[in-house]
């Protein structure tokens, strides 16, 4: 009798549990895509404060930046071009003081590493 009422409660149960299907459709206003655009825009030319790591010919700086993202993995880097040597520079760091606190971190890796300040964007 259990048996046979666990059946059927089991198959009741099954038969209302069906995973429901439908189409959501989302309406947005169109100015949203033009504010994410401008947003982003805004954001890739802010100034961040940035650490420089090393400098050298740019193999020197190829390999450097191999062993910074080994090191730092979710720090953006980048190879910089400022003439006459390439230069290796990690963080996107919006203040002062979040930039010296990373590069306490970053100089028990690279000693010779060092906090530079934002570059004013010019439009």
């Amino acid at each position: 009798m259990k048996t046979i009422s666990f059946s059927l409660i089991l198959a009741c149960s099954a038969f209302y549990c069906n995973a429901q299907q439908g189409n959501i459709n989302i309406q947005q206003d169109e100015k949203i895509t033009d504010l994410m655009g401008i947003y982003k825009s805004v954001n890739e030319s802010s100034s961040h404060y940035r650490i420089q790591v090393g400098f050298g010919t740019f193999r020197e700086a190829e390999i450097l930046k191999a062993n910074v993202d080994k090191d730092f993995p979710t720090w953006p880097t980048k190879i910089d071009f400022e003439s006459p040597s390439y230069r290796v520079r990690i963080g996107k760091f919006k203040t002062q003081l979040e930039g010296e606190r990373k590069l306490i971190e970053v100089r028990q890796k690279y000693p010779s590493a060092m906090l530079l300040k934002p570059e004013k964007a010019t439009n």
